[in-house]
């Protein structure tokens, strides 16, 4: 059980190295991949490989399962301002499995995204609305034939 725990934290301190990298030092360092490889019991396993652009955007990512194999890749796409307009889920053997498409305001506030599954086939869409300030205060999901699936609130609690 104790290996278990010490395990999990290994695999989240090494998620965390990767989010540690900000996009400006990316960029500042001229860095393409950053590559987490866990080391157990004698055996070298892949975990997680991120791809960068020149401006420093993730543009690929791949997770690894327990045994090092390839699990799920994703690409993104982005649009002039740098927000990602486009993801892409592949499983293990390169298959789309989802794709899902945003859209944001003149604010740069991401107000939909559209889910599509392996054939292209809209299977839900996400609505996001902001309050003055900025903030998110709502998500709601439709499915296919817009029929309300969920609505999550944000409520915030200023000093």
């Amino acid at each position: 059980m104790k290996l278990c725990y010490i395990i999990l934290l290994l695999c989240l301190f090494s998620i965390s190295m990767v989010s540690a990298q900000s996009k400006k030092e990316i960029k500042k360092n001229n860095i393409k991949t950053i590559t987490i490889i866990d080391s157990e019991n004698g055996k070298t396993l892949n975990n997680k490989k991120t791809v960068f652009d020149k401006n420093g955007e993730t543009i690929e990512e791949l997770d690894y399962d327990k045994d090092g194999n390839l699990k799920i890749s994703r690409k993104y796409k982005y649009n002039k301002d740098g927000e990602v307009e486009e993801e892409e889920e592949y499983d293990a053997k390169t298959k789309l499995t989802e794709k899902r498409v945003c859209k944001f305001n003149s604010l740069g506030e991401k107000t939909e995204e559209e889910v599509y599954d392996h054939l292209g086939k809209k299977v839900r869409t996400h609505y996001y609305t902001y309050n003055s300030k900025g903030l998110k205060t709502e998500k709601k999901t439709l499915d296919a034939t817009g029929r309300t699936i969920s609505t999550r609130t944000y409520n915030y609690l200023f000093n």
